[in-house]
C-alpha cells in the first residue's frame, strides 16, 4: 500500500471514530422533556393552618391578656397573639408586674391535657400566682378547641412564629413551665414534669421562687 493510500485510510478511520463519538454524545444528551421528567418534583406544601372562627374565642371564654410596662428583658419584643381576642401582644408585657407562671404547651401533647386542668384549678386558689399559657407548635384553632374542652380559662397566647419558644429556650419535651419572679427573672421549673394536681403546681412554684419546700 502506498504512503498516500495509507494516509487516506487513516483519515477515513479518524472520521469514523469522530462521527461515532458525536453520535454517542447525542444519544446520551438528555432531551428537554426527558430532563424535566428526571427532575424531582417540588415537595408538597405543608397543610395550611386552620383558620380561627371568632365563635371559638367566645366559646373558650379565656381571660384577656394583660399589657403591663416592663417585664423580663429576654422576652421584650417577642410578639405573640392573645388567644382571648386575637390581638398581638408583647410576651414581656403579658407577664410583667407580678410573679407569673408561664406554661408552654401544644395541642398534640398528651401530658399537656393532664396538666392544663391542674393549672386552671391552681390559678383559682387564693395563694396562686398568675398563670399564662403559651401554645406552641400547633394551630391556634386546635388550641382554642382544646382549652374549651378542658375548661381552661386563664390567659393564653399563641406562639405562631416560634419566637417565644426560642426566647424561653424551651426544650423539645413538652410541657415545660417557668416562673417569672417579681424582679423579672425567668426561672425554669425543674424537673420539667407534667403537673397532675394544683398541689404539685403550688409546691413547684414555691420551690422555684425559693419560698418553701
Amino acid at each position: 500500500m502506498s504512503r498516500w493510500a495509507a494516509y487516506r485510510t487513516e483519515i477515513r478511520w479518524t472520521i469514523v471514530v469522530v462521527v461515532l463519538a458525536v453520535v454517542g454524545i447525542i444519544a446520551l444528551w438528555p432531551r428537554g422533556s426527558e430532563q424535566r421528567s428526571d427532575t424531582a418534583a417540588p415537595p408538597p406544601a405543608p397543610p395550611a393552618a386552620r383558620a380561627v372562627d371568632p365563635t371559638q374565642r367566645t366559646a373558650a371564654a379565656l381571660e384577656t391578656c394583660r399589657s403591663t410596662a416592663g417585664g423580663p428583658a429576654g422576652l421584650t419584643g417577642v410578639g405573640v397573639t392573645c388567644m382571648a381576642d386575637g390581638k398581638p401582644v408583647d410576651l414581656a408585657s403579658a407577664v410583667a408586674g407580678e410573679p407569673t407562671l408561664i406554661n408552654v404547651w401544644a395541642s398534640w401533647c398528651a401530658p399537656c391535657r393532664t396538666e392544663l386542668p391542674a393549672l386552671q384549678e391552681y390559678s383559682k386558689q387564693p395563694d396562686a400566682i398568675r398563670v399564662v399559657g403559651v401554645q406552641v407548635e400547633s394551630d391556634e384553632a386546635d388550641g382554642l378547641d382544646l382549652l374549651r374542652q378542658l375548661g381552661v380559662h386563664f390567659p393564653n397566647v399563641h406562639d405562631g412564629n416560634d419566637r417565644a419558644q426560642a426566647a424561653l429556650k424551651a426544650p423539645n419535651l413538652l410541657p415545660v413551665s417557668y416562673v417569672v419572679t417579681s424582679s423579672g427573672e425567668v426561672r425554669r421549673i425543674d424537673p420539667p414534669v407534667a403537673f397532675e394536681s394544683p398541689d404539685e403546681v403550688r409546691a413547684a412554684v414555691r420551690r422555684t421562687l425559693g419560698s418553701g419546700p
